[in-house]
């Protein structure tokens, strides 16, 4: 197997991202590596495919613990063999490791830096075939790096120990030239390939506010932002707590996260954001550091960092799955204030004297160039790019500032297609459809609703979406729209009269975009664009599949399959194990364990929606406009059903059991029904009915959401029985007896009746 194969089998991948190729090739030359690329690269990748292929043992260096479990895991869901030793496991925990690690159990291993230097590690290289040395986090190496840890100081007299020298690698997201020159030298990498892909981050969008009032710019973004997953970082602890109070007083699920906490409550909010039980976690820069979430749409820092290095990496921890996110800084002079005294105060144990005023100077001047990014009217990102040495001819067109040319303008013709469109809407739509209509999106969701054809179809293309949200938000403020505040909110009319006067103006203050160089570099077509209701609907169903799933195993979400792995599977629909194994992050490990399961997903929705178009793919052609219709094949419009019922002839035909899962009790109603046209019934929709009743509850016992019975349901005789999952972790699951089965039954005839 060569190292595309083993990236297909294992990743699930078909092609390499940016200098993953190159990397790899140099290792499978027995060349030393030394890699710099940004967060979201496959930096993971370079060292886990090439450990395959090697004959020997990999010893990964990583300084997080957080990290190592949460990689290992990954790779074993992957079905590579991979162990770590640190100090959350116990002596007897690591002897076990060491030996499976000697027979050949693992191809990597995972080890803290400080373990090199203990004596049973020493004895335990000594029984192994080590092929390659791959040092993680390689800046902590480096005085210079943002996160020096003397420990690392220490890796090279590990690999001199060694009767034979293996191959050595580093990777890292952030270094200067002083930080890359120190790598190289303190490793002493021979001849090292030095492949840097660049640090550019193209998904993510750079901005800085200058605002005394953070703390309600946080809130109302969290609130323009509904179901986005993001991380808010602030300089201390007392702000960590201050804004968590303030989120949670207002109603958003949010958690905190700083050293001042016990480990059992930080671990409990980690836990809570990995595994989306909370969208938002507020935390000092104690957080973050080995977190593999995916799906971190937003990075705001309440505070400014202390350097450059801090903030790309923090803010690095959006977006990793590539897709649209923003990084926000919060800007206030107070902030410089704030990181002088936390600089002045920082540890210096174990240092000498000559270092310290070293690396004190190092410090200030890294506080002076995060401030210039702070009050620049430059392009941020050529800002950061240039500091890590990468320089940018023109501007990104593509952060705060290059849209950041404040000026009043007269939005009056404008706000009154804004209003067409609404008034074309009939209050139906959001501000999604509205906005995607005036800029003329090509998106399959606009096809589906029909706003392809309306009048107002691009009327406003001239104009930028952000311009246009300003320009609604201000509509709204001034009562010419109105807006509902349901789940589903939409826009409709308001008090237009005042419009009807030729003296009435809308002037509102805007920063301009750009548009020659935004149509010379037009963003790249984000997969859910093809996506319709039906679409999304679908990809709702794996989310929840895959949620069911990491509770079952005890783990994330996103390393059973990723957010763009699920669009994807939404998108092409597969119907057997060839399909499966063309979505993109879909292995031949993670088939062989989930597969099946959202195999059946799929048949069963697309079972339920007949008639449903699931994607529409769009192809640039001279005719701007070559629409394909895919995933299902009667392309027709979707026939609405409705709501479950049984007819009373249904209830002989239901066969009870001595205690059935709520499961079974769906897949018996919807076997029975003789309704014509409805929809099929979910065991969420029979809950939901026994929970109306007093019988059932969901609770949050140790982090996790459970169903259990009440008082009344154990009166009425539902069970709760212990589970194993495949993984071996227990799960409780509810029982129904006859009594409460008919009642089901007969709630659902009576339904019918009313119908």
């Amino acid at each position: 197997m060569d190292a595309k194969q083993t990236l297909k089998k294992y990743f699930g991948y078909d092609t390499w991202k940016s200098g993953q190729e190159e990397i790899i090739d140099a290792v499978l030359s027995g060349k030393d590596v030394l890699a710099i690329m940004p967060t979201g690269a496959g930096k993971s990748v370079c060292y886990q495919v090439p450990a395959m292929l090697l004959p020997g043992i990999t010893i990964v260096i990583s300084p997080l613990i957080s990290l190592m479990q949460d990689q290992v895991k990954a790779l074993n869901e992957a079905g590579i063999h991979a162990g770590y030793i640190n100090s959350s496991l116990t002596e007897s925990q690591i002897t076990r490791v060491y030996a499976k690690a000697a027979k050949g159990a693992y191809k990597i291993l995972y080890v803290a830096p400080e373990r090199l230097e203990s004596q049973d590690f020493v004895e335990f290289t000594e029984q192994i075939c080590i092929s390659m040395v791959t040092v993680d986090e390689a800046h902590c190496i480096s005085q210079w790096g943002q996160d020096f840890r003397p420990s690392y100081l220490k890796i090279i007299d590990f690999i001199d120990r060694l009767q034979e020298r293996p191959i050595v690698s580093a990777f890292t997201a952030t270094a200067t030239e002083e930080v890359k020159t120190d790598i190289s030298c303190v490793l002493k990498l021979q001849e090292p390939k030095i492949v840097v892909t660049g640090f550019d981050r193209e998904n993510l969008y750079f901005r800085v506010e200058t605002t005394g009032r953070k703390d309600d710019f946080v809130l109302e973004y969290i609130r323009e932002h509904p179901g986005e997953s993001g991380i808010i970082y602030c300089a201390t602890r007392k702000n960590v707590d201050k804004l968590y109070e303030r989120l949670s007083a207002d109603g958003v699920s949010a958690a905190r996260y700083h050293a001042g906490m016990n480990n059992e409550d930080r671990k409990e909010s980690q836990d809570d954001f990995i595994y989306d039980r909370t969208l938002v976690i507020v935390a000092t820069n104690a957080f973050g550091m080995g977190i593999d979430k995916s799906n971190v749409r937003f990075v705001i820092h309440y505070n400014m960092p202390q350097s450059m290095e801090n903030y790309y990496q923090e803010a690095g921890r959006a977006g990793r799955d590539g897709g649209p996110s923003q990084c926000i800084l919060l800007f206030s002079p107070q902030d410089i204030m704030i990181n002088k005294f936390l600089l002045e105060h920082k540890d210096f144990t174990d240092i000498s004297y000559e270092d310290i005023e070293s690396i004190r100077g190092r410090d200030a001047k890294k506080l002076q160039i995060m401030e210039g990014y702070c009050r620049t009217a430059g392009c941020l990102r050529n800002y950061i790019l240039a500091y890590f040495g990468e320089k940018r001819n023109g501007q990104c067109n593509s952060c705060g500032n290059c849209h950041r040319e404040y000026t009043e303008i007269d939005m009056t013709e404008d706000a009154k297609q804004v209003i067409n469109c609404v008034w074309e809407t009939k209050g139906r739509y959001g501000l999604s459809i509205i906005l995607g209509t005036l800029l003329g999106a090509d998106r399959a969701r606009l096809k589906e609703v029909g706003a392809t054809g309306y009048k107002t179809y691009g009327v406003l293309k001239n104009r930028s979406e952000s311009e246009l949200r300003l320009l609604i938000s201000q509509l709204l403020t001034d009562g010419y729209l109105c807006q509902t505040t349901d789940k589903y909110s939409v826009i409709r009319m308001g008090n237009i009269a005042p419009l009807k006067d030729a003296a009435t103006r809308i002037l509102v203050r805007v920063h301009e975009d750009k548009e020659p160089e935004r149509q010379a570099k037009p963003r790249s077509r984000r997969r859910s664009d093809s996506l319709t209701k039906a679409g999304y609907e679908l990809f709702e169903e794996l989310r929840q599949l895959r949620l069911a799933i990491a509770r079952e195993e005890g783990m994330p979400p996103y390393i059973i399959f990723s957010d763009k792995t699920l669009i994807d599977m939404s998108a092409k629909v597969p119907r057997d194990k060839t399909a499966m194994m063309n979505v993109s992050g879909v292995g031949e490990a993670k088939y062989e364990k989930y597969g099946g399961r959202f195999l059946d997903a799929i048949a069963t929705f697309l079972e339920e929606h007949p008639d449903s178009v699931i994607s529409i793919e769009v192809d640039e052609d001279a005719s701007g406009d070559s629409s394909k219709e895919k995933s299902v094949p009667d392309k027709k419009v979707k026939k609405q059903k409705g709501a479950f019922y049984l007819n009373p002839e249904d209830g002989d035909k239901f066969e009870y059991k001595d205690l059935s899962l709520l499961g079974e009790i769906r897949d018996e109603l919807n076997r029975i029904t003789s309704a014509d046209n409805v929809k099929r019934i979910f065991g969420t929709d029979i809950f939901r009915m026994l929970t109306g009743r007093g019988y059932v509850e969901e609770r949050q016992i140790e982090g996790r959401s459970v169903q259990v019975q009440t008082e009344l349901g154990l009166s009425k005789g539902i069970a709760a029985a212990e589970k194993i999952s495949k993984a071996g972790n227990a799960y409780t699951v509810l029982m129904y007896p006859p009594a409460v089965q008919k009642e089901i039954v007969e709630y659902y005839i009576e339904i019918g009746k009313r119908t």
